[in-house]
């Protein structure tokens, strides 16, 4: 069913409406901030306060808009708010005394009526419920207070619900814990029950109506366009009208000019610590009149809720920065380590392209292969080299291309520790100059190489070394070429195969260029001899290439001790969230 013209009806928006904020919260519930970024501290506290006003508040009011009010008592330490309380329903019910914090557990008090409203877990479900009594009789003791109806026994986070004639049906009055307390756990229930509130009742003195953390808690109100009455306790009569002037001041100056003001003379409390009844009068009078106007009681609901849905959207929009934010560091430190292991990657390639790997053990072993540089001789030569071949395999000893194989395995392999150890120690440095990277370490030190990655290397240069020798095999499967070949064999192949792809001279200097040159010069005309210009250059490039991936592929696997660091997703995507807030500013506009 549809409203005219086809709009929705009001239940259908208020279906529309708790489905979004449902979504909201599953969004909210979802967010991880897990840098160490400025402003970050302040966006978790805006999430969690956001998730505990959406379950306390703004979702049980949108499912109950008919619910009575909730008025919450809330001030400074020893502003009095106990004290009223009890004047507020004529007789003790709260505890109140010097020592500080005194609201051991919050008390809320409701027309017996009103009981089904508060017994379940409609409004602050994260508080357990507790139920008080009031004794039909005045209370014999000197305490202001008394066990009998307020339970001691309970943890703090727990609510004491009070059935009680004196209260007006259609409004409950919460008494809170002081808004400063110097209990951690009291001032962070009583931003928990302020922010469950539809109107505050905001208790202050004479002294200390200027204090900063109430004025803070006031101008969150004026924030939310909450209905705010203020009632300014023990005022001297001499100084009433200055004190009350000033403060009329500063509410219209934060944007709390509609505030009602009441004051409370300073005045010698009667038996059992009461206030005298005509003291309190005009704010009984007050709350009763708003329990009576069903309209007004719903236009004070709806105007609560709906600024207090404008609040939530500029949270939600914040916390989409705050993972925007996080996100982009989270880019920043992994381009970081991307960049300091592609760099040793292309260092590595450098250092085989470069002729670098043809100095000490690599040449010599090479040398020792191909002797003075001509390869070939003679046929009887030839035979002599076979000689010379099956005489060391029966003495043990690996024929001289193997050897070529081991000293580029160690050489290379030096390459790339030493330049992984370089990226590592790079990534390390760069991420500690980072309060979020230095945070992502902790006391892990990543400087150097992951353990076992020296084998890690050695196992792939040998299976690079293999994919050549099976380059080799398969370009000499032709007839022509398949003789010579052989009578060379796969090692000696491969071992002028891997000095070809190492023999570009540009970092040889003097003799070296004249020897290495030379040398590599030689396994380039033995190949070109067997296979031809252009499958050498194939099998080269081919050769290089892989070496490359696999170079790659090692460097990525070392990298991800850093980024693995990075992988916790933050839960939502911060342009979910600016379309959620964009959502409720909508919901708050419609309202």
């Amino acid at each position: 069913m549809t409203g005219p013209a086809g709009s929705p009806t009001p239940a259908q928006r208020t279906a529309a409406a708790i489905e979004l904020l449902e979504v909201v919260h599953e969004d909210l519930s979802a967010v991880t901030l897990p840098l160490a970024l400025a402003g970050a501290d302040e966006a978790r506290m805006d999430i969690r306060y956001s998730l505990a006003q959406l379950e306390d508040y703004i979702l049980p009011r949108y499912r109950s808009l008919d619910a009575p009010l909730l008025a919450v008592v809330g001030g400074s330490t020893g502003a009095g708010k106990s004290t009223l309380v009890n004047a507020l329903v004529g007789h003790p019910v709260t505890r109140a005394g010097a020592i500080r914090p005194t609201t051991r557990q919050p008390i809320l008090l409701h027309h017996p009526a009103d009981a089904e409203w508060f017994e379940g877990q409609r409004v602050l479900p994260n508080l357990s419920r507790l139920r008080g009594t009031v004794l039909p009789a005045p209370l014999q003791t000197s305490e202001v207070g008394h066990a009998d109806q307020i339970p001691e026994a309970g943890p703090v986070s727990s609510l004491v619900l009070v059935g009680d004639p004196s209260v007006p049906e259609g409004i409950a009055v919460l008494d809170a814990p002081d808004v400063d307390s110097i209990s951690d756990a009291n001032r962070h229930l009583a931003g928990q029950l302020l922010a469950a509130a539809d109107l505050w009742i905001f208790v202050t003195t004479a002294n200390r109506y200027a204090d900063a953390v109430p004025w803070k808690l006031l101008l969150d109100a004026a924030s939310r366009d909450i209905l705010v009455a203020v009632v300014l306790d023990r005022v001297p009569p001499s100084a009433e009208t200055e004190v009350s002037t000033d403060l009329r001041a500063m509410l219209q100056r934060e944007g709390l000019g509609e505030a009602r003001l009441f004051i409370v003379p300073e005045v010698e409390l009667e038996s059992l610590g009461m206030l005298p009844r005509a003291t309190v009068e005009p704010i009984r009078n007050w709350l009763r009149d708003l329990a009576a106007d069903a309209v007004g009681r719903a236009d004070i609901a709806r105007r609560t809720l709906n600024g207090t849905v404008k609040g939530l959207a500029v949270r939600v929009a914040g916390a989409g920065k705050a993972v925007d934010d996080q996100q982009r560091a989270a880019e920043v430190l992994a381009d970081d380590v991307r960049d300091a292991y592609t760099d040793a990657v292309a260092r590595i390639l450098e250092s085989t392209r470069d002729g670098a790997l043809l100095r000490g053990e690599v040449l010599a072993r090479w040398q020792d292969f191909v002797g003075t540089g001509e390869f070939f001789r003679t046929l009887e030569q030839n035979i002599g080299r076979a000689r010379d071949r099956i005489g060391a395999y029966f003495r043990g000893e690996p024929p001289p291309a193997v050897k070529v194989e081991t000293a580029i395995e160690t050489g290379l392999q030096a390459v790339i520790l030493d330049e992984a150890a370089n990226a590592a120690e790079d990534s390390d440095r760069r991420w500690r100059s980072d309060p979020a990277g230095r945070q992502l370490l902790g006391t892990d030190d990543l400087s150097g190489t992951s353990p076992g990655f020296g084998n890690k290397v050695a196992a792939e240069i040998r299976d690079w070394q293999g994919g050549l020798m099976e380059l080799i095999r398969t370009e000499g499967q032709g007839r022509r070429t398949q003789a010579r070949w052989l009578s060379i064999g796969v090692n000696g192949l491969g071992a002028a195969l891997m000095i070809v792809v190492f023999s570009m001279t540009a970092g040889l200097t003097g003799l070296e260029i004249g020897v290495a040159g030379g040398t590599a010069v030689v396994g380039q005309k033995l190949l070109e001899a067997v296979f031809g210009e252009d499958a050498v250059r194939r099998l080269a490039r081919t050769a290089r290439e892989d070496l490359h991936v696999r170079c790659e592929k090692l460097l990525r696997a070392e990298q991800q001790r850093f980024l693995v660091r990075l992988e916790s997703d933050s839960g939502v995507s911060p342009q979910t969230l600016q379309a959620r807030a964009k959502a409720l500013e909508t919901l708050a506009a419609a309202a």
